[in-house]
């Protein structure tokens, strides 16, 4: 069978397209692009004359049909305008009939605008949150924020230059404190990485241009709940008057309360 390779290609600056990169895009015969024009240039810098086929949000099913068909007789790589395909991003489609299709799948690692955003922030966490492009409508947009501001880690956004102002005017009427760092032009000769809050934000860009990644400072782990002695004591008593003893009572207790396990057997000697 053949193999659809998944090819991360630069997000601004040509010079990051990995060495192996360039070498598939320059031996396979096709490949699939979002948009023909941007990959164009790019098989044009390294040399590359592969033959492109379009793979965009609007292709349809027969259309994606005809690409597994070329695929079943030779391999193929698949890009994005820019960063890793598969991303906010319609090369999702073919990877998953290539490999309902039998063929193997291959990723080439490179160029992320949300891993190239996070590593800027200075920010601790190990975890994130991604929510690619926000709803068109202000209110669809805070419902989202919304339901993503108790989120631990931060929250990651794309956004483009005309929407960038309402989109940080939602985010200051939810969450009006929390930090932002805002990268713009990833990668580019104007690239801009701005730190601060959204009200903040909305102020320096005033003349919004290019493509925009917000990542949102999360919230950090919520507090934990102190549970006191007398409650865990009223679970015991609860779960014994149901039967429960000895090990399986402490169990439980364990299991309905999150306490530690030496906690609840402590309270529990000479009581069941």
């Amino acid at each position: 069978m053949s193999t659809l390779y998944v090819v991360a290609t630069p997000i601004g600056n040509l010079s990051d397209l990995t060495a192996r990169a360039a070498e598939i895009l320059s031996a396979l015969p096709t490949v699939a692009a979002e948009d023909t024009r941007v990959t164009r240039k790019l098989l044009n810098h390294i040399g590359s004359s592969a033959r492109l086929e379009s793979l965009h949000e609007h292709t349809t099913p027969e259309r994606l049909k005809t690409l597994v068909s070329k695929l079943d007789i030779e391999d193929m790589a698949v890009v994005t305008d820019a960063g890793t395909p598969c991303i906010s991003d319609p090369g999702s489609a073919l990877v998953s009939a290539a490999v309902e299709a039998g063929h193997d799948v291959i990723p080439l690692p490179g160029p992320s605008a949300i891993v190239t955003a996070l590593s800027v922030t200075g920010w601790s966490f190990d975890r994130f949150l991604f929510l690619g492009f926000l709803p068109r409508k202000s209110k669809d947009r805070k419902a989202v924020i919304e339901a993503a501001a108790t989120e631990p880690g931060p929250i990651v956004i794309y956004e483009s230059p005309h929407r960038i102002k309402d989109t940080l005017i939602d985010i200051d009427s939810v969450i009006p404190e929390r930090q932002l760092t805002i990268c713009r032009e990833l990668t580019k000769l104007y690239e801009e990485t701005f730190r601060g809050t959204a009200k903040q934000a909305t102020k320096h860009f005033t003349d919004p241009r290019g493509e925009f990644v917000i990542v949102i400072n999360g919230a950090g782990e919520p507090m934990p709940i102190e549970v006191s002695d007398e409650e865990i004591i009223t679970v015991l008593n609860k779960l014994n008057s149901e039967g429960l003893t000895g090990r399986i009572l402490i169990d439980k207790t364990v299991e309905l309360t999150g306490l530690p396990k030496n906690r609840v057997y402590r309270l529990s000697i000479g009581k069941y």
